[in-house]
């Protein structure tokens, strides 16, 4: 356990990021490994299909991970505010609520799928690549599902390090299990879409018996499961936000993938090489964000609203650092990173995916706001401005997907994201400067005794 609200504001940032950090750049492990072996033993077909695919993928478990760390926002606020009772409340609801979305939602992605396919203009060529690995990987949303909880919760008290263990165990485990059902057992994309959904479960197991024997703070007992409705309410408002805020995301990438699918094969696969680019460089930034939430979560709990203030400025500084070091590398080495990704040498492939990143990471200093910003209010329970944004995300993209991408073709795509990045930062700076919690001086021991005593009801 960590506890946020004593030291510097900075350094705990830092330290709270590395490990998450590392975390994150394992789990993307996950889909360059699928990327490199698929392009590799199958070919640019296979791999179109799975590219083609990504962004529904993305829809659909990003609003379960989304919503998993809307609840953890809550156990964090009530650890920072040393109820225990709560915490374990938050936890017992986390998992009632989170079981039973993620079986609905797995309902309805898989009898929906074809007319989902058919929505984003899959190719007949690739269509049936492209159906049997999506299949497989919402029919094991759960599996996702259950790592994101137990890890958002170890985050929310303040442990980074032992779920990035669990995930590189997990990561290399993937590999493995990718070479063996490619190429070994000659399996196609579905072996690729089986070997991340066993790994995964790994690092499930992994997790639960670290809780279990090192984080018994978290377990709820039975009285803990008849917890109040009113939590379970605020708790599906936090965690449905969030999970909206990056579902929007993912369906505004759904509908750019349709106009990009409608490119062409070559198209497709310059495209997923550039979003794999595009991810492992907006780590750092989503990283920061997650920091920033659990920062300001528990420092809100504990009334010390200087420091929540301090977490905002602190970890957009570092998103910027950040953002100076991509512009750079995604400059230089963008041509090289591509044909890492792709295990291909094709210069159409290799020069679009150069012009997309040359022009959008110079824009990377307005997305670590727009990241920062959009997490660290959900961080202290605002969330209009943050699931405003993320319409206007959404907004932005149809508008490039229907309007610009059939009129100037790839150059639409290229430009869109740097454009709506530009007016999300301005809404959510102006939620930020609107919220009076956030500006409100710190409470004293006796006020913030009354809160936790009116909070417990």
């Amino acid at each position: 356990m960590k506890d946020l609200t004593q030291g510097r504001p900075m350094k705990l940032i830092i330290m709270f990021a590395i490990p998450l950090l590392l975390g994150n750049i394992f789990q993307q492990l996950y889909n360059i490994a699928d990327t490199r072996i698929v392009g590799e033993f199958l070919g640019k077909e296979p791999l179109a299909a799975v590219g083609a695919t990504s962004s529904l993928n993305g829809v659909v478990i990003g609003f379960l991970n989304g919503l998993t760390s809307g609840f953890a926002l809550l156990t964090a606020r009530y650890f920072g505010a040393k109820d225990s009772d709560k915490v374990k409340e938050t936890v017992a609801a986390t998992l009632v609520l989170g079981f039973i979305t993620s079986a609905v939602m797995t309902l309805a992605s898989l009898l929906f799928l074809d007319p989902l396919l058919h929505a984003i203009n899959v190719e007949d060529a690739i269509f049936a690549d492209a159906k049997h690995y999506i299949g497989i990987i919402l029919a094991g949303m759960s599996i996702s599902m259950c790592y994101n909880i137990a890890a958002a919760l170890m985050r929310a008290v303040g442990d980074t390090v032992m779920p990035l263990i669990f995930l590189v165990v997990s990561t290399v485990a993937n590999i493995v299990l990718d070479l063996l059902f490619i190429k070994g057992f000659g399996m196609g994309v579905e072996g690729a879409a089986y070997a991340t959904l066993i790994s995964q479960l790994l690092s499930v197991g992994l997790c639960v018996y670290y809780m279990f024997t090192r984080h018994r703070e978290l377990l709820p007992s039975g009285r803990h499961f008849r917890f109040p409705r009113s939590l379970a309410t605020n708790m599906y408002a936090s965690g449905a936000s969030m999970g909206l805020m990056i579902s929007l995301v993912g369906i505004g990438s759904l509908i750019m993938q349709g106009a990009i699918n409608s490119f062409g094969t070559e198209t497709i696969v310059s495209h997923t090489a550039s979003r794999k680019i595009s991810e492992m460089f907006m780590l750092p930034f989503s990283v920061f964000g997650a920091a920033a939430a659990n920062f300001a979560g528990q420092n809100y709990g504990a009334g010390k609203y200087s420091r929540v203030r301090r977490g905002f400025y602190d970890a957009t500084l570092l998103s910027w650092i950040w953002a100076g070091v991509s512009v750079f590398a995604c400059w230089t080495l963008t041509p090289f990173f591509v044909r890492v990704i792709t295990g291909m040498d094709n210069e159409f492939i290799t020069e679009l995916s150069t012009q997309y990143m040359r022009f959008n990471t110079p824009f990377y200093f307005i997305l670590g706001i727009v990241i920062v910003f959009r997490n660290a209010l959900q961080g202290v329970g605002v969330k209009l401005f943050p699931v405003v944004s993320s319409f206007v995300e959404l907004a932005g993209k149809f508008v490039v997907a229907t309007a610009l991408a059939p009129r100037i073709g790839y150059t639409g795509i290229k430009i869109s994201e740097p454009l709506v990045w530009i007016f999300m930062a301005m809404i959510l700076g102006a939620g930020f400067i609107m919220n009076k919690e956030i500006h409100r001086t710190d409470d004293s021991a006796p006020e913030r005794e009354l809160k936790a005593a009116h909070a417990a009801g």
